[in-house]
């Protein structure tokens, strides 16, 4: 993912003070290191939600299996906006399919929630005014189709004011939610992430 000043990421052409926190969060999110099972791209960016903006997605591939999808949205707006409590907002979108177990589990969208609560503690990603939904779909053969196991798919939408415009720590949380929600193993301790290629 290019992230290098002069890439195209919407309102990064205006230049000035007021885009240095930008520029900053843009940095922070280029010395990124994930997991290779998890595949980055950067994509566009909304139009109209702020004057500064870039996303990016992910793909879960494990043995050319698509396991689970995400996006990431960064908006900044150097004047503030009140609904967000700062001048970042970070927008989080996950996809995952589930093991037949999981898909049963009455209480997953509670823990789902807590994984994104927990991942973002864990990384040390302070944030303020957070909200979103954890939704689960399943779906249930019969009939001719009743040996087919249960089938199902977690959805965590959240948005959150993160605390500092370094925004690795949420972008590494962001990544763990997914991973855990598309059945990726936790590394073990003191396994290092590989560094994404540039550009």
């Amino acid at each position: 993912m290019d992230t290098r000043p002069g890439s195209d990421h919407r309102g990064e052409a205006t230049g000035g003070d007021e885009a240095a926190d930008f520029r900053a969060a843009l940095t922070s999110l280029h010395r990124l290191r994930l997991r290779p099972e998890i595949q980055l791209e950067e994509a566009p960016a909304p139009q109209r939600l702020a004057p500064y903006a870039i996303a990016m997605t992910a793909e879960v591939v494990v043995d050319d299996a698509d396991l689970g999808s995400g996006r990431l949205v960064v908006l900044h707006d150097p004047a503030g906006q009140e609904s967000w409590g700062g001048t970042f907002r970070v927008v989080a979108f996950i996809k995952a399919t589930l093991e037949t177990e999981m898909a049963a589990d009455p209480l997953l969208a509670e823990v789902g929630w807590t994984w994104l609560i927990e991942a973002l503690d864990a990384h040390g990603a302070g944030f303020t005014n957070i909200s979103g939904t954890v939704t689960r779909v399943t779906s249930e053969s019969f009939g001719g189709l009743s040996e087919r196991p249960l089938e199902g798919q977690i959805e965590v939408r959240a948005s959150w004011t993160p605390d500092s415009p370094d925004l690795a720590p949420h972008a590494h949380a962001w990544a763990e939610v997914l991973g855990q929600a598309a059945g990726l193993m936790p590394l073990p301790p003191g396994v290092a992430q590989l560094p994404l290629p540039r550009g």
